[in-house]
């Protein structure tokens, strides 16, 4: 059997819409968190391998969460995160939930509600942030402001690439039935511009997701780690700028992703406005208005 490593898209930390264990981290964090975004990244790059079948994907994944669990030592990967978690002596549930959401991949190709991609995220993004709070010694309590900034990072997400799943995966993230209302189709994913209908339904996604980013604005205010709350204030600061580019653009035909720039200057954004509002001691009461 050919090595999970063997099948990785050779995407990395640094090819990501948001931070993954920047120098806003401590060091002493930043090897179990990519040895969790390695091992997620592998189970990602199996669950969208183009030549892979559906079983043989799900096969891939069963290896690495059976070496997660130490049934075994050739995959990488698995090894290399199950020996850091068992540093910190912190159990793999938030990996093996990763695992669920990939294997919904290969099983699941359509969302029939909003609800369900919520489901979804429940397991693909959700478990991220979880991950992250409890390296840091967090409490429980932040979870629920993460899992709305999760949820909100993975349907930006989606929407950015809804085109590019279609035509690659045959795999569609937009809820049917908002589709349906908008007078949209699937198969209008595989142009090479939206029609009105499937812009319209895009971007009432987008308004959708900004509400999510609303109830997640808190989440740094609630970490008491200050390098996580930096880091959190400019991942939040990254999903407000592309959920308001979603909202205007069309995602098949138009940029909706951050230039190098542009990134800069949302971190320096968010860095300052964390930093400031501790300063003060002010918990932020609602989402702050939009940059430009």
């Amino acid at each position: 059997m050919t090595s999970a490593n063997d099948l990785r898209s050779g995407k990395t930390h640094r090819d990501e819409n948001f931070p993954v264990a920047s120098w806003i981290i401590h060091p002493r964090h930043r090897g179990l968190i990519l040895a969790f975004y390695n091992f997620v990244r592998t189970a990602d790059d199996i669950a969208d391998h183009a030549s892979l079948d559906g079983a043989a994907k799900l096969s891939y994944l069963d290896l690495l969460e059976a070496e997660l669990l130490g049934q075994g030592d050739s995959q990488p990967e698995a090894v290399n995160l199950r020996r850091a978690l068992a540093e910190r002596a912190m159990p793999p549930r938030h990996a093996l939930d990763v695992l669920t959401a990939f294997r919904m991949d290969v099983t699941k190709l359509r969302y029939e509600n909003w609800d369900e991609v919520i489901h979804y995220c429940r397991y693909s993004a959700m478990p991220v942030g979880r991950f992250m709070l409890d390296v840091h010694g967090e409490s429980t309590s932040t979870w629920a402001a993460s899992d709305a900034l999760c949820a909100a990072l993975q349907i930006n997400n989606h929407l950015q690439d809804c085109g590019k799943d279609y035509r690659d995966l045959n795999r569609v993230y937009l809820p049917r039935d908002t589709l349906e209302a908008a007078g949209a189709d699937v198969e209008a994913l595989g142009q090479t511009r939206s029609s009105p209908a499937l812009l319209q339904c895009l971007h009432a996604l987008a308004a959708r997701n900004e509400g999510l980013l609303a109830q997640s604005i808190s989440l740094g205010a609630e970490v008491k780690d200050l390098r996580l709350g930096l880091e959190i204030s400019v991942i939040q600061a990254f999903a407000d700028k592309i959920v308001r580019l979603l909202k205007l653009r069309d995602p098949l035909s138009e940029r909706v992703h951050l230039k190098p720039i542009e990134l800069l200057a949302q971190s320096a954004g968010g860095i300052a406005s964390e930093l400031a509002r501790r300063m003060i001691g002010r918990r932020p009461l609602s989402n702050p208005a939009p940059r430009a």
